[in-house]
């Protein structure tokens, strides 16, 4: 018994192990089929890779190439106040010996004022972390600018007027289009020899902007010789800063002139050494420079032979596109186009380099076979549309054609506004965007798809004998209500909140928010500009609201027997229309004769009342039938027809959409909306419709109306804007004293929805 015991249990155990193996070899084959192989994966297992160290985190590249030090760097310029006295533990002899080291070693004129003073530690106290940031991206930047500098023979400490001028932020853009590490407008740098077209803004390229930087810098020294001077041409212009040498009686010290330069200048040459200050003794104030993005001799370029763009390089390199924008700023368009006759290079990390070069003929390979796949022109589509498609893409397995239309966003539109306006998910403008949030995606222009139904399978259908007969009995039915949706936009006021970060005053938070400062007070019940950090400021603002309504549309009445014979049995009925008494509608049958009769009138009365030359008129007219309607005509002719003119302003230096809406008493909503701007970045010399002026059409009606001692009394309805004086101006002969008489009206003020009394 036991022998057999043994030998059954050893059999099992057996048998177990040569199924447990079956099974193995079984899901292998089953995860085997699964495993799909893209082209670019089978190209990318092919590429010989030498194994150095990955590529730069996206995440940080992001952080590197943000606006935000830039913004902060323009406003402490633009807002730089040297007589603002600063609570900062540096004492002044210590600031006074390292000023004059400073001095010591540099061209620029580096002299301790309290002025200076002010500004240093303004910067240290407010701008630590931008600096910690800013010293990080030195690293990249500063060997490029100090090797064109030494080449040039320009004093190497102009390497820290990039940090004034862009931050160090090659995509840097002014509100005046200046763009790029130095700043260079259009005119100048296409006069220094930067190419700029819809792929590529040299500008933009570190190494080709800081040649013609030095360029500027040299021939600018040649006519101030004075280092100083030079800077405040850099910013201003060379003719801004003669202007204020003459002005300043023949100074050519930059502290001497500067009260007579313009104002974002004065500020301009306190905040460069201050920056130099900084940079020079970072350590002794224990500012920490972040870890260095990249070393610019750790990076290499290799020439493109064919269009390629930024995502296809981050493919197959494994690169993040952050990163290749980062290396190569000067492509706009994250495209590097191929142009006969000129050659255009990629800058990476030389171990991306490596595998590029060691890869070519593959990529370029991948790159045609991804240029295969766009459609030709005259191309035949496989997929036929349905007959009654409308014009877009159609998809035949549900019926249904899509319209691409493109919305821009505008400031204080969210994804559910857009969404809801168009009758789509936002989950579907999120995938036609390639949207990873549903944050408003600021100053972009979206694509939404609309779909209609297609029919399918027409001729099937109308074959269909109940079809058929549905079709007969509905010819029959009373017309169905039909509907239409229509946007109907309000307004309502919005409480938001704007906790108060580092560096911020009440003047900034009115302009970012477009409101007034005295507004902001009154929210917030503040007696005066001091706010502290951390602190909750409320914001009331205006803001619409877009819904949509259904509303019944008017159907067109079919003429049927009864209804003819109903409208002759009431022309022929001896009631009059049902009009008033002083006006006749001609009916069917009408001459001027019978209605002359009729009325008692003769046909010259008749004439002469609805301006008739001949003899015909025309069923349905309605015609005036007493002097009491002529007189009721006339005084309706005088209510004027109100046309408006648009109010032009060209901007100025130094303003933006805030301070233009202050000035003409309008919001920042309405200019967006007027000059159809989708956010709020104006250049100088742009012309902006700031107002709608009312005209009126026909002044000789008032006239005659002033004159006329049975003058009917108008009334006049306040609008946003109006002041008494404008009021005046659209109605001749009519006196600022005489609206106050009219009206009771006792000081200057009025309320928009206000009704004044005009010829009262």
């Amino acid at each position: 018994m036991n022998i057999k015991h043994h030998i059954t249990v050893l059999l099992l155990l057996v048998s177990a192990t040569f199924y447990s193996q079956d099974l193995i070899k079984a899901k292998d084959s089953i995860l085997k089929k699964e495993i799909k192989v893209s082209y670019l994966d089978s190209i990318k297992s092919t590429f010989v890779s030498d194994n150095i160290a990955t590529c730069i985190d996206s995440l940080w590249m992001q952080e590197l190439t943000s606006l935000d030090l830039y913004d902060d760097m323009i406003a402490d310029i633009k807002n730089v106040n040297v007589d603002q006295k600063v609570d900062f533990e540096l004492p002044t002899e210590l600031l006074k010996e390292r000023l004059k080291k400073l001095d010591e070693k540099s061209p620029f004129n580096i002299e301790y004022n309290i002025g200076l003073e002010n500004v240093i530690k303004s910067f240290l106290k407010n701008r630590r972390k931008s600096f910690e940031r800013l010293l990080g991206l030195s690293q990249y930047y500063f060997p490029l600018f100090e090797e064109e500098l030494a080449k040039n023979n320009i004093p190497l400490e102009i390497k820290y007027l990039a940090v004034v001028e862009s931050a160090l932020n090659p995509r840097a853009v002014s509100r005046v289009g200046a763009t790029g590490l130095w700043q260079f407008m259009y005119q100048t740098g296409k006069q220094y020899g930067l190419n700029i077209d819809s792929y590529l803004d040299e500008r933009s390229e570190p190494l080709k902007a800081s040649q013609a930087a030095s360029v500027y810098m040299n021939n600018m020294y040649k006519i101030f010789g004075d280092w100083d001077l030079v800077l405040a041409a850099y910013n201003s212009g060379p003719g801004n800063v003669a202007k204020a040498i003459r002005r300043s009686g023949g100074h050519q010290n930059y502290w001497n002139i500067r009260k007579n330069l313009p104002k974002e200048t004065q500020g301009y040459l306190p905040a460069f050494l201050a920056t130099m200050y900084i940079f020079e003794y970072h350590k002794e104030h224990g500012i920490v420079p972040n870890k260095a993005v990249a070393n610019l001799f750790a990076t290499d370029t290799v020439a493109i032979k064919n269009h390629m763009t930024f995502k296809q390089v981050s493919d197959l390199l494994d690169v993040p596109v952050a990163a290749i924008q980062f290396f190569n700023p000067s492509f706009k368009r994250n495209e590097i186009p191929h142009i006969t006759g000129q050659t255009n290079f990629l800058r990476l990390p030389k171990d991306k380099i490596a595998i590029f070069t060691s890869n070519e003929d593959k990529i370029y390979a991948y790159i045609n076979h991804e240029q295969s796949k766009r459609e030709r022109p005259h191309e035949s589509i496989a997929i036929s549309k349905p007959k009654d498609s409308l014009k877009g893409t159609a998809d035949p397995q549900n019926g249904m054609a899509y319209k691409t239309k493109y919305h821009k966003v505008h400031r204080g539109e969210s994804l559910a506004e857009i969404a809801e306006q168009y009758h789509v998910s936002v989950d579907d403008i999120m995938k036609w965007n390639y949207l990873r949030s549903n944050k408003n995606p600021k100053r972009r222009t979206l694509k939404i798809k609309i779909t209609d139904d297609v029919a399918k399978n027409v001729t099937h259908e109308t074959e269909d004998p109940k079809i058929k007969n549905s079709v007969i009995a509905s010819a029959d039915a009373k017309p169905e209500k039909e509907y239409k949706t229509e946007k109907v936009v309000t307004t309502k006021e919005v409480t938001k909140i704007h906790k108060v970060k580092k560096g911020d005053n009440l003047t900034e938070i009115a302009n970012k928010y477009g409101v007034t400062l005295a507004e902001i007070k009154k929210w917030n019940q503040l007696k005066d500009n001091n706010i502290a950090l951390g602190e909750s400021i409320k914001i009331i603002k205006t803001e619409k609201v877009t819904n949509w309504v259904k509303k019944e549309t008017k159907q067109p009445t079919v003429e049927t027997k009864e209804s003819v014979v109903a409208t002759e049995s009431k022309t022929n009925n001896t009631e009059t229309p049902k009009t008033t008494e002083n006006y006749y509608v001609v009916a069917k049958g009408d001459y001027l004769f019978s209605i002359a009769k009729k009325h008692n009138i003769s046909v010259a009365q008749l004439k002469e009342w609805n301006n008739i030359i001949d003899n015909n008129v025309k069923v349905g007219t309605q015609l005036i039938i007493s002097e009491d309607s002529v007189t009721q005509a006339k005084t309706e002719s005088l209510v004027l027809k109100k046309e408006y003119k648009n109010i032009e302003h060209i901007v100025e230096k130094g303003e933006y959409l805030g301070t233009i809406a202050r000035k003409f008493n309008t919001t920042i909503n309405d200019l967006l909306e007027w000059n159809s701007l989708s956010d709020s970045n104006i250049k100088l010399g742009d012309k902006l419709i700031v107002g709608k002026e009312e005209i009126i059409t026909s002044k000789e009606a008032l006239v005659q109306n002033n004159k006329d001692k049975k003058s009917s009394e108008i009334l006049y309805q306040v609008r946003k804007g109006d002041t008494l004086l404008k009021i005046t101006q659209k109605f001749p002969g009519v006196t600022v004293s005489d609206l106050k008489k009219w009206n009771n009206i006792k000081g200057e003020s009025l309320k928009p929805g206000m009704k004044l009394k005009i010829n009262g």
